[in-house]
C-alpha cells in the first residue's frame, strides 16, 4: 500500500490567479478584464459593446453560463483567461434558476421561505466555481467582475461603519471572496478637506487626485473603507490595470533560498 506520507507536496506551487475586481459603474472593471491574457468573456449583463474582446452571447439564463463554462472545459481553444462580467447579474440568474426549480415567484419563497433560498443558491454558485477550478487547473486565469455597494459593518472591536463590498448577497459574497486569491476594489484616488460651513460647523469635501475625475486605482488590501484581500503580499494601492497587478504580484513573490544566495 502507498503511504499517505508519500503524497505530501513540498514548496510553492504557483497557479494562475483567481481575481475578483469590484467597483462603481464606469470605473474600468471590464477593461481590466480585457487586459488579461487572451480573455474570453462570459457576459451576464449587456455592457461590452465598446470593448474589443471575444465574448459568448449574452447569458439570459443560468444554464447559458454553465454551457459556456462547459464548452471551455471540454473543447479545444486558445483562450488563456475567462472573465465573468458580472457576478451580481449572474446572481439574478442563480435566483431565477432556483425559482424555476421550486416553482415560486421569488427567492424569498424558495423552500418555504425564511431565507432558505439564499442557502440553496450556494449549491449553484459552487457549480460555477467547480467549473472555474477545472479551467484554472488547465492553466486559465480567472477574472470575476462585480459592482459595488455600501454596507454597514458591525465591527466587534470598534463602532459600526460603512464600507464598500461586492454587490452580492452576504452568503454568496463570503463564498466567492474565500475562493478568490485576490479581491480588488476599484475606485478613484481622492483626498478630503474640511472647511468652515459657518455657525461653528465644519463640512468635509472630497477632491479628485489626478485628471479626468481622479486617477483610477485599486486596493488589494482590506481597510475600513472597503473589502479587499490578496494572498500575494501586495500591500499598496495600484493603478487600475492588469499590468500593474501582475507587476505587483511578481514584486511581492517570496524569494527562494536558491535565489537569495
Amino acid at each position: 500500500m502507498t503511504s499517505v506520507l508519500e503524497s505530501i507536496q513540498h514548496g510553492r506551487q504557483p497557479k494562475p490567479p483567481r481575481v475578483l475586481l469590484y467597483g462603481v459603474e464606469g470605473i474600468g472593471k471590464s477593461t481590466f478584464g480585457s487586459e488579461a491574457p487572451k480573455p474570453i468573456f462570459i457576459q451576464t449583463e449587456d455592457g461590452l459593446d465598446e470593448i474589443d474582446c471575444d465574448r459568448f452571447p449574452l447569458a439570459t439564463k443560468f444554464d447559458d453560463v454553465i454551457a459556456a463554462l462547459k464548452s471551455l472545459c471540454n473543447e479545444k481553444h486558445d483562450y488563456e483567461s475567462v472573465v465573468i462580467d458580472s457576478l451580481d447579474w449572474l446572481e439574478r440568474l442563480v435566483w431565477d434558476k432556483l425559482c424555476e426549480q421550486y416553482a415560486v415567484p421569488s427567492i424569498e419563497k424558495v423552500d418555504g421561505g425564511y431565507a432558505r433560498g439564499y442557502m440553496h443558491a450556494l449549491s449553484l454558485w459552487r457549480e460555477v466555481l467547480d467549473h472555474l477550478n477545472v479551467l484554472r487547473a488547465a492553466g486559465m486565469v480567472i477574472v470575476l467582475i462585480a459592482h459595488s455597494k455600501v454596507e454597514r459593518f458591525e465591527d466587534p472591536e470598534s463602532s459600526p461603519y460603512d464600507r464598500y463590498s461586492p454587490r452580492l448577497h452576504k452568503h454568496a459574497a463570503a463564498l466567492v471572496k474565500e475562493w478568490c486569491d485576490a479581491v480588488l476594489f476599484a475606485t478613484r484616488k481622492m483626498r478630503t478637506q474640511s472647511e468652515d460651513a459657518g455657525f461653528n460647523r465644519k463640512r468635509t469635501l472630497a477632491h479628485a487626485i489626478g485628471k479626468d475625475g481622479g486617477d483610477r486605482v485599486m486596493r488589494a488590501y482590506g481597510c475600513p473603507s472597503c473589502v479587499a484581500k490578496n494572498r500575494y503580499g501586495i500591500a499598496e494601492e495600484l493603478p487600475l490595470s492588469w499590468s500593474a497587478f501582475m507587476t505587483a504580484l511578481s514584486n511581492n513573490q517570496p524569494i527562494s533560498k536558491t535565489q537569495g544566495n
